[in-house]
């Protein structure tokens, strides 16, 4: 099964491409249904100036349409960076089965790094969380970007 969790963390570092083309930091993501990528998405909270246009947000809203549904149970999302508080609350609300990411965010991780919402027992739902996948690469992936930009790598702050 890591080699289908390689694969999809290799697709969201394509979409991550994508934001850091439009001058956002490089996180990349997509939900999964059935093998298949029904939502996908990319940072563009600069191109769009929108606090809200995390990777994750934006493939789970794809997702959601294109499933007619709010509700993502048997879904999977793949995300380049270990998602933030923000974006693991509206995983848990989606009812995300599963979250597959590559570089870990001590700065504002909320899958285990700095807070655990999408394991928290009190929560109405609790997510599965696999972490480090690729990280190596999608960690590269970020500190290039910031050291182009000039500035420290510290997770989402760009």
């Amino acid at each position: 099964m890591f080699e289908v969790e390689y694969e999809w963390i290799g697709h969201a570092m394509e979409l991550a491409e994508l934001a850091e083309a439009t001058g956002d930091v490089p996180v990349g993501a997509l939900v999964v249904w059935e093998g298949q990528s029904i939502g996908c998405g990319y940072n563009t909270r600069e191109a769009e100036d929108d606090p809200a246009g995390h990777a994750e947000i934006t493939a789970l809203r794809r997702a959601a349409s294109a499933m007619c549904d709010w509700r993502l149970p048997n879904c999977d999302l793949y995300v380049t960076l270990e998602p933030c508080t923000m974006c693991a609350g509206a995983i848990v609300a989606a009812r995300i089965r599963r979250v597959v990411f590559g570089a870990w965010d001590p700065k504002a991780g909320a899958a285990g790094s700095v807070r655990d919402v999408l394991r928290d027992a009190r929560s109405n739902h609790r997510v599965e969380v696999i972490g480090g996948v690729r990280e190596d690469e999608c960690a590269a992936q970020l500190t290039a970007f910031f050291r182009r930009q000039g500035k420290k790598a510290v997770g989402r702050v760009g």
